[in-house]
């Protein structure tokens, strides 16, 4: 591809979030105050350019920044460069541009949740004006600059970045060890050899890129601890979104006063964007009953999965304990649902994950607001007390995954104008923490935390999300 064709292309994938990743790297070439005019990755990448360290000839360190920010698909597609392959460019000595100081700090960046971004400007209001850090746009990559240009943090003055780290995650501190002990050892092998020295082993190995434990494992390792995800597509991603319930208030006298699902389609796309991103075969299917929801899943149980690693199903409706309504208010039980990919029902399936992912209400705890809508079949204000018997939900046998926006007995949240607190959490959670190879139990469990903080102020209203699995091995959803 010419060479402006491949920089454009490039830069067409490249949204303000990763432009300021690469931005933030590339500060030991491109000052701050040179960077500040720059707005799209095009004006960036003629500044690389002006630098003469972007050339038609030379396009590793563009391939570097692609690396370091976790853009593998770019570096496969564009490329044709894998991330084992970039690793062994890397420990040519003099080969990185991109300081492990700086490489190590965009690693703080991206292990720190929101929450832990509150309490890291909060232990800096002594130092920064308040006025700066209450800017709700200041990542930490904007905090880690301007304590750079107060004196407060540098390749070889850590103490604040430490002290801080130490207060709000101590897990932190080992990538800044890491990186202190990898400084040193450098020093000293620049003193033995001082045209260069190999900084990509040494680099991956103590400031740890997170990979699945299959990318370093041979192959009957990896099929023992980590679930295979190489096809593409991955599988089918199923998405029921149901909106419309007129249907349901016409015919089942008993709902009503059943609304519509306003703010559905937020979901809707936010699930459709993320799992085509993650390499799925995304299928929507909107305003389904009871019926049509099954012969759909009926269909797909049939269909043949051998070339597909996985299977995914969204479920975005009204229900009850147990159960979810179609558009026409009758119901179906989660557990008929997941039963339908049995490993005796899909064989095709067998071995591989299942994973669901139910945004609906588990009882008719509604909390009357404006803002905030339930997905509760009724519109009451009581708490109903229900049977304590524990609802069977998958089948009692492998590979399942099931994600419920909460516990039983209780409401889910749904904005008409963003959409519900457990699908766009988890949209947000799949699209930060699967670039870091985190596995689905642990980004289900930062949908949990992220969740479970929310609150309906009028009405104190809270949300818990359950997970329920039978998984074996470790799941995760690889970019390249």
């Amino acid at each position: 591809m010419e060479f402006n064709s491949l920089l454009h292309e490039i830069g067409e994938h490249l949204d303000s979030g990763r432009l300021a990743s690469l931005k933030f790297l590339s500060l030991d070439h491109i000052p701050k105050r040179k960077q500040d005019h720059i707005q799209d990755p095009l004006a960036f990448f003629m500044a690389l350019q002006e630098r003469r360290i972007l050339e038609e000839n030379n396009l590793f360190f563009l391939k570097e920044l692609l690396f370091h920010i976790q853009s593998l698909d770019l570096l496969t597609k564009f490329f044709g460069t894998s991330k084992q392959e970039m690793i062994k460019e890397l420990q040519i000595p003099g080969k990185a541009k991109i300081s492990a100081y700086r490489v190590m700090l965009f690693q703080v960046f991206e292990d720190v949740s929101s929450e832990e971004l509150k309490a890291f400007k909060f232990f800096l209001i002594k130092e920064i004006p308040k006025g700066k850090l209450d800017d709700e746009t200041m990542t930490l990559l904007d905090i880690f600059i301007e304590m750079e240009r107060r004196g407060m943090l540098g390749e070889r003055n850590m103490n604040t970045l430490k002290r801080i780290c130490n207060q709000i995650n101590k897990s932190l501190l080992l990538k800044i060890s890491a990186y202190e002990e990898f400084n040193s050892e450098r020093r000293m092998s620049l003193e033995r050899s001082p045209d260069g020295v190999s900084i990509g082993e040494e680099l991956f190995e103590k400031l740890t890129i997170y990979d699945p434990p299959g990318e370093v494992a041979s192959e009957s390792e990896i099929s023992d601890k980590v679930y295979q995800m190489k096809t593409k597509p991955r599988g089918y991603c199923l998405i029921f979104n149901n909106h419309d319930f007129s249907k349901a208030r016409k015919d089942v006298h008993k709902l009503n006063n059943i609304r519509d699902r306003n703010g559905t389609d937020f979901d809707a796309e936010a699930l459709k964007k993320t799992f085509a991103d993650l390499h799925f075969e995304v299928l929507l299917f909107k305003n389904c009953t009871a019926k049509k929801i099954c012969e759909v899943l009926e269909f797909y149980q049939n269909h043949d999965h051998s070339n597909k690693d996985c299977f995914i199903c969204c479920i975005l409706s009204h229900g009850d304990k147990g159960i979810i309504y179609g558009t026409d208010g009758q119901e179906v039980s989660i557990y008929e649902l997941t039963s339908y990919f049995s490993g005796s029902k899909c064989q095709s399936l067998a071995g591989k994950p299942k994973i669901f992912f139910i945004q609906a209400c588990q009882g008719d705890n509604y909390q009357k607001g404006i803002a905030v809508e339930t997905d509760s079949k009724q519109q009451q204000n009581y708490l109903e007390i229900a049977s304590s018997a524990q609802k069977k939900y998958i089948p009692d046998e492998a590979d399942f995954l099931l994600g419920m926006a909460t516990v039983n007995n209780c409401v889910s949240y749904r904005s008409p104008v963003e959409g519900t607190w457990y699908i766009q959490s988890l949209c947000k959670s799949l699209k930060e923490r699967c670039p870091r190879n985190d596995d689905i139990l642990t980004i289900l469990t930062d949908v949990n935390y992220e969740v479970s903080n929310k609150d309906d102020r009028k009405n104190m209203g809270k949300q818990m999300p359950q997970p329920t699995f039978t998984l074996r091995k470790k799941l995760y959803f690889p970019l390249n």
